[in-house]
């Protein structure tokens, strides 16, 4: 059976970089009517933080990515330690000594001499009295003794890999004070969780080299491994920095449909064009791993919007009743309201915007050239109710009186009723003025 995982880090609000981990592992999960597993990666106890783990949860949920099962790491470190016991008695564990300070000094020596900055196994010529006395002293850590050799698989999107395990320093399993590190945690759980496929990003193909050896190590075949390539800017500039800005948390409060970002995030950096979805399965059904490719993904925000746009205005005022009711527009309302401005609402908080120019009027400009025949045009409009005829009777009676016509006369009244250059039709839109326009304050 097809297992799955994604294994964020509950240290940081989710971003939209995660995200790809996480829609195609559910995506080869459901594709395969498998198991996809959400394992919090929660071993470092300072950064970890609950609040970070509900607001993955919501994430997810939010764009109904759903999980089968959850996995804590920080409740299976005895898993790992069994596992580091029996790697021990196999002589592929052992234990070290050197600080911080002396690892930095060696592998500065080492890049000084030209040479790569691998971990030199000096704790392996250590004798037992050697190490008792060292353990007197100061406290260990614990790696896992790679094989010679190169280390080879067929990824998923990049091809053909092969690693030299000579240029890779053997990985540090379990730090001083105790925490299990990332790349032995998951190999353990890949392992016992009988995980069949893992999708993540390139900056961790190294990490997969010296996983297959501990996965292998531990009696398990590996999984199939695929690395997506990382997301740059949409000038090729790098995302770190941005990344904070760009979180699922802030991006959904920004008023985005979580089906434009499903829709966008799934055919990104693939030769397949980007179609907007209506259902995550039809996301699922249209997703395919071998169409992505290896070179750096460019992702802009901005090309969510009008996907998000694209969503909102296909929907039904059934589905956007909620949000019109908490905008404040009567539910007596909510069919001609919807049928006028869905094709003018790019966010979900546009409609509460449209709303206010509506109800409360105030929303009016007019270029300094136009004042005067703004006050004019709005001593000649009467009070509200309006009519779909009342556009055509007022903007007559001002083409008569002023001589205006065309977009002098047009684009002036529009924004003196909405304070927009564009929008829906203005015969349409005069029905559901609650108060007569006015300039803004």
């Amino acid at each position: 059976m097809t297992v799955t995982r994604f294994a964020p880090s509950p240290t940081g609000w989710i971003h939209i970089g995660n995200l790809r981990a996480a829609l195609f592992n559910y995506a080869i999960a459901r594709q395969n009517g498998g198991t996809f597993i959400l394992r919090l990666d929660d071993t470092d106890p300072v950064r970890s933080k609950e609040e970070y783990v509900q607001g993955l949860k919501e994430d997810l949920t939010w764009l109904g990515l759903t999980w089968d099962r959850e996995e804590r790491q920080s409740l299976r470190t005895d898993r790992y330690e069994d596992a580091k016991q029996r790697l021990i008695a196999a002589g592929r564990v052992y234990e070290c000594f050197e600080s911080s300070t002396e690892l930095d000094l060696k592998r500065k020596k080492q890049l000084s001499m030209g040479k790569p900055p691998v971990y030199d196994r000096a704790a392996l010529k250590l004798s037992e009295d050697e190490k008792a006395k060292l353990r007197a002293e100061r406290p260990s850590h614990w790696r896992f003794l790679l094989d010679p050799g190169r280390i080879e698989w067929e990824d998923g999107i990049l091809g053909p890999i092969s690693i030299d395990a000579a240029s890779v320093s053997d990985p540090v399993i379990q730090k001083e004070d105790g925490q299990w590190l990332y790349t032995f945690a998951s190999s353990v759980d890949d392992s016992e969780m009988a995980v069949t496929d893992i999708v993540r990003g390139a900056d961790h193909v190294t990490n997969t080299a010296t996983q297959i050896q501990i996965i292998r190590a531990l009696g398990a075949e590996p999984p199939r491994f695929a690395h997506h390539s990382l997301l740059t800017g949409p000038q090729g500039e790098g995302l770190s920095k941005r990344l904070g800005t760009l979180s699922l948390r802030d991006l959904r409060g920004q008023g985005l449909e979580p089906m434009a970002v499903l829709s966008l995030m799934a055919r990104l950096g693939s030769s397949d064009p980007v179609e907007l979805r209506s259902s995550v399965q039809e996301v699922v059904d249209g997703f395919r791993l071998d169409s992505f490719g290896a070179a750096p993904t460019k992702f802009d925000a901005e090309d969510l919007w009008p996907l998000t746009q694209r969503v909102l205005s296909a929907k039904s005022v059934e589905a956007v009743a909620s949000v019109l009711a908490q905008a404040g527009v009567p539910e007596s309302l909510h069919a001609a309201f919807w049928a006028v401005l869905h094709e003018n609402v790019a966010k979900s908080g546009d409609i509460a915007d449209w709303w206010r120019v509506l109800s409360e009027g105030k929303a009016g400009v007019a270029a300094d050239e136009d004042r005067e025949f703004a006050t004019q045009a709005l001593e000649a409009l009467g009070a509200p109710p309006y009519t779909e005829s009342t556009w055509n009777e007022w903007t007559n009676a001002l083409k008569s009186s002023t001589g205006r016509k065309g977009k002098g006369l047009f684009l002036p009244l529009r924004r003196v009723v909405t304070g927009r250059d564009a929008g829906p039709e203005m015969a349409a839109l005069m029905p559901l003025l609650q108060v007569k326009p006015s300039l803004a304050d």
